[in-house]
């Protein structure tokens, strides 16, 4: 190892690998514009203001009656208010009509209340009696079966803060506004540098102790689902100045260098070189409390997060969904990333565990007597059908010695 590098064994919980890798990392987020209808997962660059009031007229939430809510107290069915019907509002149009007392218009889902009515009565709460007359059978409130203006959305209210990650209901949210387009922060570019000896392309039948490449593929996928764009280099083999002249291209041309190396001994320490050997201040942490995916190095190089990830593909995605998807969502100025969707689920099984590291076991969710159940995936790190059949992952604490069959577990989905 070079320079003062922390020790393989002198490792961190990965919160504390984060949260150092956190406190270093000082992101320049870069603002692009973007039309609304196709922001979704994008983070907002700025705070998004309404330009007005939502709704801007007073709405009915019923198909009815406007009234003036003062005509219809003390109605009921056996001594009903008895109201003049003026017409009716048309949907879509302004109303011409204006209440006097004792008076009512028609009233349609979504369409504009009569002028100097508050409130609407359902039409199933009346009864005609000629062309001209209804019966109000039960009395409303002021605002009852009415939405008001700006009840929505004020105008100056801060719709979407800065640092926001676009879902579909915002997008319908923006567009009611008027508000077409938005400023999003620039997606960060993440490399992603696949090293390994016995590594071939997937189109290439592997020779006797050689394997197809499937993490540059598996990791750059999971790029693309935090909202970092991947751009991968070819296969470099295991040497020093090879690696380190990828590695070095590769970080100047993008914002994040994810090494995904072997796990040997060896192959961990040649990462650990390279990425110290990058710039300052190099490896941060080497090592984590974490089965699967201890062999991970997390590192900064002149203001850039570096990672090294374990070549096992069940370790690369733990760690990435531990560690790098949460760096890439800093560098687009979220500091919270949305989170994964989670349910409770009965463990089937014991799982075994370690005190003092945390464990993280793939599960697949079924459903027994109408009971959602976890079934523990049991495999090697380097298995990656582990992973295919699995529905989520399952954290065992540090603080514990393993999971019992019969516990309530949380499961974070994929």
């Amino acid at each position: 190892m070079t320079r003062d590098m922390p020790g393989f064994f002198n490792v961190l919980a990965p919160d504390d690998a984060l949260k150092v890798i956190r406190e270093r990392l000082d992101p320049t987020v870069e603002k692009e514009p973007m039309a609304t209808h196709e922001a979704l997962g994008r983070v907002t660059a700025e705070d998004v203001r309404s330009p007005e009031d939502l709704p801007s007229f007073p709405r009915s939430t019923m198909d009815g009656f406007s009234v003036r809510s003062a005509d219809t107290f003390g109605a009921s069915e056996g001594l009903p208010a008895y109201l003049e019907l003026r017409g009716e509002i048309p949907m879509g149009a302004a109303s011409q009509i204006d209440l006097s007392p004792g008076q009512a218009a028609k009233a349609y889902t979504g369409g504009m209340l009569a002028g100097g009515a508050d409130a609407v009565v359902m039409v199933e709460h009346t009864q005609p009696v000629d062309a001209n007359t209804i019966e109000v059978l039960r009395p409303v409130a002021p605002g009852e079966n009415v939405v008001q203006v700006g009840e929505d959305i004020l105008n100056g209210d801060v719709v979407l803060p800065s640092g926001h990650v676009v879902r579909p209901q915002d997008i319908g949210g923006l567009l009611a506004l008027g508000i077409t387009g938005v400023r999003v922060a620039r997606r960060p570019r993440v490399a992603i540098v696949s090293t390994g000896d016995e590594l071939v392309p997937p189109d290439t039948a592997p020779g006797p102790g050689q394997i197809r490449d499937i993490n540059s593929y598996t990791v750059s996928a999971l790029v693309s689902g935090a909202g970092g764009i991947p751009v991968s280099t070819p296969l470099v083999k295991d040497d020093l100045e090879a690696q380190r002249e990828t590695a070095a291209r590769a970080l100047a041309a993008n914002d994040m260098l994810l090494f995904s190396a072997g796990s040997s001994m060896s192959n961990r320490d040649l990462t650990a070189s390279v990425i110290d050997g990058l710039g300052s201040p190099g490896v941060l942490v080497h090592g984590i409390s974490l089965r699967p995916g201890k062999p991970t190095i997390v590192g900064l190089v002149d203001g850039k997060p570096a990672f090294g990830l374990p070549g096992n593909p069940v370790s690369a995605m733990v760690v990435f969904d531990l560690l790098v998807r949460p760096t890439i969502y800093l560098l687009a100025g979220c500091p919270v990333p949305p989170e994964p969707p989670r349910v409770q689920a009965e463990l089937l099984r014991d799982i075994a565990s370690q005190a003092g590291r945390e464990d993280y076991v793939q599960v697949k969710v079924v459903s027994r007597d109408d009971v959602l159940c976890a079934d523990p995936v049991f495999g090697k790190s380097n298995l990656i059908y582990t992973l295919v059949r699995a529905d989520g992952v399952v954290k065992v604490p540090l603080d514990k010695g393993g999971l019992y069959a019969g516990e309530v577990v949380t499961v974070r989905l994929y």
